[in-house]
Order: structure tokens, then sequence, then C-alpha cells
């Protein structure tokens, strides 16, 4: 009788314990669920610059800050992650969609990738780079903050692949990644602060001061690059404006345009009014048109013949564009340095988030 009693006195005593860990389980879901209601809102609510826009394939906006972290958008509410939330770091300078609908984020301490549910971190060897970038695939690609290459994923692993520089005249810049595009061929062009590269899936090309035949006192500092639908490149500089590569030629467009000031320093320094000197974003519309995102002189576009320049809104207290994305519906959107974003209705900019 005492063991039967004892036997069952321990069966009690583990569905108890058994019971506490359910409860203390389900407490943990609730505080998660919690969490997750406390960074929705109805509207948007970053503050700092729009860094990076994107749309997915099911339609859903993803907007990275400049120090806030990821807001995900589904059409009715926002969501916000940041480093809380599993992201290495609160800046996002990249998002990108894989063919299997995982979001990427490429952020200013390494890249993240979301599933829906969970972030998954990628960190790389940087003491450790691949030199020959052939023996590498995959279609993502990530900047390395302020280290000298790219990162390209295989869909296993990130790979460090580091750039053939030449060497760097300018102190003040690195070879830090600030933006990619792919052209209507295949290539990559890959613009760090000192000089541009190309990579045609055999060899990497370096277009730097010489090659782009700069004046003396003109110094690269590359914030921006699009190769567009008609093959040429554009390069975005803080300092001395676009420069626009076609045919082997390369010609100072801000320049040859009158958007350079008389007597301007070409380095970051504030610019008035009237013309094009930092222009940290370059996109093409569904008409074929460019548009520059410039920190000091806010919109500009390019139609084939004149370059028209376009004030956001003149309530901002800065006109500066951190971003220029074309969405799935071919709505030209503009991420502002004060957080928030303007869609170009053919005739003016009006908020979008």
């Amino acid at each position: 009788m005492d063991k039967l009693f004892r036997m069952i006195y321990l069966i009690f005593l583990l569905f108890l314990n058994f019971s506490c860990v359910e409860k203390k389980a389900t407490e943990k879901e609730i505080n998660k669920s919690e969490i997750v209601r406390a960074s929705k809102s109805d509207t948007l609510k970053f503050t700092s610059g729009i860094r990076a826009i994107f749309q997915d394939s099911k339609g859903n906006y993803w907007l990275g800050s400049h120090n806030e972290g990821v807001s995900y958008y589904n059409g009715k509410i926002f969501q916000y992650f940041n480093n809380t939330n599993g992201l290495l770091d609160n800046q996002i300078r990249s998002i990108e969609e894989d063919k299997n609908g995982t979001i990427w984020l490429g952020t200013a301490n390494g890249v993240n990738s979301y599933d829906g549910k969970k972030f998954t971190t990628y960190t790389t060897q940087t003491n450790n780079p691949t030199l020959e970038w052939n023996k590498t695939s995959g279609d993502l690609w990530f900047n390395e903050g302020e280290k000298d290459g790219v990162n390209r994923f295989d869909g296993k692993k990130m790979n460090y692949l580091i750039f053939p520089k030449p060497k760097n005249k300018n102190v003040d810049n690195s070879f830090g990644v600030t933006d990619l595009s792919k052209d209507k061929n295949g290539n990559l062009w890959i613009s760090t602060y000192a000089a541009l590269f190309s990579y045609d899936g055999k060899m990497t090309t370096i277009f730097e001061h010489e090659k782009l035949k700069l004046k003396a006192n003109e110094n690269l500092h590359i914030r921006s690059v699009l190769a567009d639908s008609k093959g040429r490149i554009w390069i975005g500089n803080n300092g001395i404006g676009v420069l626009l590569m076609e045919h082997d030629k390369t010609i100072h467009f801000s320049e040859i345009n009158g958007l350079i000031q008389k007597n301007s320093s070409k380095n970051g320094n504030l610019s008035p009014t009237g013309t094009m000197e930092h222009v940290f974003a370059i996109e093409e519309d569904s008409e074929g048109n460019i548009w520059f995102g410039d920190r000091d002189t806010g919109a500009w576009k390019y139609d084939g013949k004149n370059v028209i320049n376009y004030t956001i809104n003149n309530k901002l207290s800065t006109p500066m564009i951190w971003s220029i994305y074309k969405d799935n519906s071919n709505n030209l959107l503009f991420g502002m340095a004060e957080g928030g974003v303007y869609k170009f209705n053919g005739r003016a900019f009006e908020k979008q988030f």
C-alpha cells in the first residue's frame, strides 16, 4: 500500500512540475506577443533618415532607417524591428528578397535574414578574404562597413571578397561599399568612397581618379551608383556632384549642366540652392528619366534634355534625400532625412508614409 502511495505521489509531482513548465512557456509566448504589439503603429514613427526602401513580392513595404531599425508595412499597420529583436545594427543600408521570399537586411554591422518568424545572423571572416571572386556564386551582395571589400552570399555562407584596389591617395576616404547596381548585361557596379568597381563574373575593373579623368581638385567621395536601362553608369558624389560614364567616356554631368557653384570647395561643405554637388541617391523612373537625391538641394530630374529641380516639401527642416526607389507599381518613392517617405505623382510630391 505504501509503495502504491509513493508511486501515485511521484506521478502527481511529475504532473505538477510539467504543468509549471507549460505555464512558464505559455507566459513566455505571451510576453513575446506583447513585445510585438508594442512595436506596431498606424503611421510611420521613424524620425531618422530612410536609407533603404523595398517592396517585396507580396506587396509589403520594408523601410530601413538611419538608426532606428527597419519597419514592415502590410498596407494596414507598421511593425518595427531593431537590435532588441535580433538585428545586428539599427542602421539599415540595403534590403533585398531572395527567391524563397526571405528578406535580407544589410546593416552597418553585418547581415540579417528574416523568414517571417525570426532573424538569422550572418558573419564574415574579413581576416580571410577571397581573392578570386569567380570562385564564388550568388546574387545577394552586401556592404562590409568600412572594410575594403564586399560580401556575397552563396546560399550557405557569406563570402568576403576583397577589392583589387589601387593605392588610396585620399586618406579621408576608404573602400567601404556605399551602393550597388546591376546593369542590363548582368554586370555588377559597386561604389565605394574612394573608387568605383565593376564585376562581370570573371574579372573586376577599377575606376578611380585617373581613369575617370578627374581634375586635380576633384576628389572622389562616391555615395551612389546607377546602371540605367540605356547602359549608362551614373556616379553620385558627395562634393563634385554627378559623373556620367557612357561609351567608354566619362563626363562631369553636374559641371556641364552648370550645377557646380563657381567657387565650389568640392568637398562636403554646404552647397547653395541651384547646385547639385552632394548626390546620395540615383534612380530611373518608368519613363527613363533619371532622378537624383541631393543632400542640400532636394530632388532633380533629368529627362534627356533638361535638369529640373523639385522641392519635396518646403516645411521640412532639411531637403536631404537618403534614398529613391521605384516600387512594383512604378511609383517613385523618396526616403527623406527626417524619416518620411514621399511619392511623386507626376506633378508634385505627396506624403506616402
